[in-house]
């Protein structure tokens, strides 16, 4: 009998940590998926996807009017990349590294991208109480949130 228990709780503390893992691993991959947004009256949707070295990437999957007022799609003409000035707007990357801080218990360690303003920023990404996901871009402390919607996983 006391073999067993000791089998018994022995498989209980391997299940619990192996549990509280995949909650953390989980907590983390949540930012994982299709979101909508709107930022200065642009409706557009962004993929985050999870990268091989465990970073995540936010890119721009849709946007309601990619094209111009002469028909042809729009181009990330203000980035400050010269080489990337001629991705299509339903092409871009927002960000790229983003990594889970559990201490804190968001996402960091990156900048995020503006195609309307043509600027990098500081990145926070955090879920609110109601499931949205807050994005916080600053530059020397001054700062802007934008909230998410996820529409997929």
């Amino acid at each position: 009998m006391k073999k067993f228990l000791t089998t018994l709780v022995f498989t209980m503390i391997t299940f619990m940590g192996a549990t509280a893992q995949n909650a953390l691993n989980n907590s983390a991959d949540n930012i994982v998926g299709v979101y909508q947004s709107t930022q200065s009256g642009e409706k557009f949707k962004a993929k985050i996807v999870k990268l091989t070295n465990g970073t995540y990437r936010g890119q721009i999957i849709w946007i309601e009017n990619p094209n111009d007022a002469n028909g042809k799609k729009r181009l990330d003409t203000k980035n400050p990349d010269e080489k990337l000035r001629n991705v299509p707007c339903d092409q871009i990357v927002l960000f790229s590294g983003l990594e889970y801080n559990a201490k804190k218990k968001r996402w960091d360690g990156t900048k995020i991208y503006d195609p309307q303003r043509g600027m990098r920023a500081k990145m926070t990404a955090e879920f609110e109480k109601d499931g949205r996901l807050k994005i916080r871009g600053s530059i020397m402390g001054i700062g802007e949130s934008v909230y998410w919607t996820k529409v997929k996983d």
